[in-house]
């Protein structure tokens, strides 16, 4: 079935490599935003307001460690509900979305898949059966850190592997960040050519995980506790 009536565009944070999302129901008007960036808001409403748009949810994959969300301030502007997984420690959603749970925005289905392992309450949503935003759970040939915000290797590894390598191969990838200019891949393309998964089983998986040695995101002691509350002022 064609879905004609999709409006996506991709937006990019240059500062933390953030990819935040634009969906939109062509006819109806009505918008939802995922994984939006504070600084970038009046970027956002610009867009919304170039192309006729109403924002009706402002959408979290996780509690990001590298920026503080826009959903607040998103919120403040035009009234939309803030959406979030379901097991986020947050107390600020207007509504928690559950694994396998549709949002509809009019003829826009987005399904929320639980891909825990990045972080504990990580959501991917799909969109249309076409495209599937993977947040940080799965990266063009990367995939999301596990060594802190109750991460877990082993997680992430069975999130991927069974939630999303499971999707067609022709299923469109959209991640939450990319530091090397990638915008888009196939879950195909993943599952032959990601080196973090590609040859691993789970046990290779978590170690290599569990001996990357990155360096902490340095909003990020700032950033957790903003998004614990949507990105709220102090």
């Amino acid at each position: 079935m064609e879905h004609t009536n999709m409006l996506f565009r991709q937006l990019f944070d240059k500062i933390t490599s953030t990819y935040t999302y634009l969906i939109a129901d062509t006819k109806t008007k009505n918008a939802a935003l995922v994984d939006a960036v504070l600084e970038q808001v009046p970027r956002d409403l610009q867009v919304l307001q170039q192309l006729g748009l109403t924002l009706r949810y402002s959408i979290e994959t996780h509690i990001h460690a590298d920026h503080i969300t826009g959903a607040q301030k998103l919120q403040e502007a035009t009234g939309c509900l803030k959406i979030l997984p379901e097991h986020a420690s947050v107390n600020c959603a207007d509504k928690k979305i559950k694994d396998g749970e549709i949002l509809h925005l009019d003829s826009v289905e987005i399904k929320a898949i639980a891909t825990p392992g990045h972080t504990d309450s990580h959501m991917s949503y799909l969109l249309n059966n076409e495209k599937v935003l993977t947040g940080d759970a799965l990266l063009i040939l990367g995939c999301g850190r596990t060594d802190f915000q109750s991460g877990d290797a082993g997680a992430l590894f069975d999130s991927v592997t069974q939630k999303l390598f499971t999707l067609p191969d022709t299923t469109l990838v959209y991640p939450a960040h990319d530091y090397q200019g990638l915008t888009v891949s196939t879950i195909g393309e993943e599952k032959l050519y990601n080196p973090r998964f590609y040859g691993h089983n789970r046990n290779s998986f978590i170690e290599l995980m569990n001996n990357l040695n990155l360096p902490f995101p340095q909003q990020m002691p700032v950033a957790v506790p903003a998004n614990e509350t949507c990105g709220s002022h102090k």
